[in-house]
């Protein structure tokens, strides 16, 4: 099942179609205006000096003012358009990457995830120098075509630099596509080697792991930056080739237009208005080379997110649901491991094969058997995180991908084996950070997970501030308080993966008391445990072996007599 995106389209915004033509439109202006100095310059040799006319000169000049004045403005409107552009892309868009992120961490056997970052690279690049480059690449044509109509050998030679010009990003782009691509590949898997190793700070220190995981992160690094700096030194070594073709062909022009005003064919300030124009046309040029890298980047994280989005807009909107009673039915659940390479599900070895039980609201299923046995991966499955490839579990008779995420979200609780809780106030986790839940509703989570008391003794209380990790909260503070988030406003359906992992015994008195009151309530109650206190309060036990479902009943039938000589810790192991 996957999160559903607050915007429907994978593509552009419209709403951003009026900007980037406003850009367009200030493009054409500002290079129009660009003539400016050229015409101006043919003025005052061709004109102003032969007939030595001051009043002419300061009208022209005075005139050169205004347009000069307006030129400033339009270049820097069309560069805060471009800016607003990119901004405007991130915030229509932004929301639904980052639901798409999400969704392709929740399936196992997810190929492509849409990423911030990427949409990070794509808003940067429009905010800097390289699309302003790109829109003023078509006056390249219009400016040959005014030095040709100066005259001919002059249109040749500037054509000839600029086809020069043009040839050297063609090579760049071919010398440099692959090791853009691997780079961007090496640097997201050292971004991602960090981040595990900053999810798992204490086991490396303390297990003196620190060294050898930062010896890994170099490997890496230095995988990312040897492509990085194989597109750079392309890049640069190019960018320095432009340089010396643009100087070449503007002083080719001088010498050719000097030879040309020598011979008489043009005039002194035909040569300086030619020249003016040739490194005019190819400034343009230029700044696509020296832009060339950040274009790659945002092509290929534009590609990226089009591949991740694709499809955003086909899936329509579930159907609102009413509350779900907590009715749940598994039928021939068969959940398949996923392929080394994340491509796919493998079809020759299952996770969970066979799972059929009903509960009912009101009942507490215990999940018990050995590691490995597939109880984390049904506990997935049934809050909607994985999807089987065969069978269903359905709420209420309804199949889970019928419900909108959202919404089924707030009538399920789910407990993890690895707590994770968000920066932001103990209060605001235990209230999933919900902008309207209520002081009542927080308390009452709290109250119901036996962790009231111990919030309170916290420096703040409910309004005690979490880290990136759980600090200031031990261990088991921090599991009672993401139990409280589970129970929060009374789920019909909670799932419970090893809830007491962390609990000290008044912690366990405290959960087994939480799950009795949310079975009165009439809230189906899952839980998997490893010890026989945690499915004290349950009535219905699931065993599971090797991801088979083994046995299937009430507790008294399931599990073996107290006085018997089988017990549950061997049942479960």
């Amino acid at each position: 099942m996957t999160i559903q995106q607050d915007s429907r389209s994978g593509a552009v915004p419209r709403s951003l179609r009026g900007t980037v033509l406003a850009a367009g439109l200030f493009s054409i202006a500002g290079n129009m205006l660009m003539l400016t100095g050229p015409l101006f310059m043919l003025q005052v040799y061709d004109r102003i000096l032969p007939s030595g006319s001051i009043p002419t000169l300061a009208v022209l000049f005075a005139l050169v003012c205004f347009l000069c004045v307006l030129f400033g403005l339009f270049d820097g409107l069309r560069g805060q358009l471009f800016s607003r552009i990119g901004f405007g892309l991130d915030q229509q868009l932004g929301t639904t990457v980052h639901r798409q992120w999400i969704n392709g961490h929740l399936d196992a056997d997810s190929a492509g995830k849409a990423d911030v970052n990427d949409l990070k690279s794509v808003r940067q690049f429009l905010a800097g120098g390289g699309p302003p480059a790109f829109f003023d690449l078509p006056w390249v044509a219009i400016y040959l075509a005014v030095i040709f109509a100066l005259h001919s050998h002059l249109g040749l030679l500037a054509t000839i630099g600029v086809g020069l010009a043009v040839s050297l990003t063609a090579v760049q782009e071919f010398m440099t596509h692959r090791s853009a691509k691997s780079a961007g590949r090496a640097e997201r898997e050292e971004a991602a080697h960090v981040q595990r190793a900053a999810e798992a700070v204490d086991a490396l220190a303390a297990m003196g792991m620190v060294g050898n995981i930062v010896h890994a992160w170099q490997k890496l690094r230095q995988t990312a930056l040897a492509h990085v700096q194989s597109v750079v030194s392309v890049g640069q070594i190019l960018g320095s080739a432009s340089k010396a073709v643009r100087l070449l062909v503007q002083s080719g022009m001088l010498a050719l237009g000097a030879l040309l005003a020598i011979e008489q064919e043009i005039s002194a300030g035909t040569l300086i208005a030619a020249s003016i124009l040739a490194g005019r046309a190819m400034a343009p040029v230029d700044q696509v080379i020296a832009n060339w890298r950040g274009f790659i980047r945002a092509r290929i994280a534009a590609g990226r997110l089009k591949e991740a989005l694709q499809g955003v807009s086909d899936s329509p909107a579930p159907l609102t649901l009413p509350r779900p009673a907590g009715t749940v039915s598994a039928r021939g659940v068969v959940k398949l491991a996923p392929l080394p390479d994340g491509t796919g599900p493998s079809s020759t070895r299952p996770l969970l094969q066979g799972i059929d039980f009903d509960l009912s609201p009101g009942d507490g299923l215990g999940m018990i058997g050995p590691s490995g046995s597939g109880k984390s991966c049904l506990a997935r499955i049934l809050v909607g995180l994985w999807v089987p490839e065969r069978g269903s579990i359905r709420l209420d008779g309804a199949p889970l991908a019928a419900w909108d995420r959202d919404r089924l979200g707030q009538y399920l609780g789910y407990l993890p084996q690895n707590v994770q809780l968000f920066p932001g106030t103990v209060g605001q986790n235990i209230a999933r950070f919900e902008p309207d839940a209520t002081s009542e509703d927080i308390i009452e989570a709290a109250r119901l997970a036996g962790v009231h008391d111990i919030i309170l003794s916290l420096p703040k209380g409910y309004e005690t501030p979490i880290g990136n990790a759980t600090a200031p909260l031990s261990g088991g503070q921090a599991q009672r308080i993401a139990l409280a988030r589970a129970v929060y406003r009374m789920p019909s359906l909670v799932v419970l993966d090893e809830p007491n992992a962390h609990l000290d015994a008044d912690g366990e008195g405290a959960l087994a008391d939480c799950i009795t009151a949310l079975r009165r309530a009439g809230s189906t109650v899952v839980v998997i445990a490893h010890r026989p206190r945690a499915v004290a309060a349950l009535n219905k036990m699931l065993i599971l072996n090797e991801g088979r479902q083994v046995r299937f009943g009430d507790k008294d039938d399931v599990l073996p007599a107290p006085n018997s000589n089988i017990h549950v810790v061997s049942a479960v192991q």
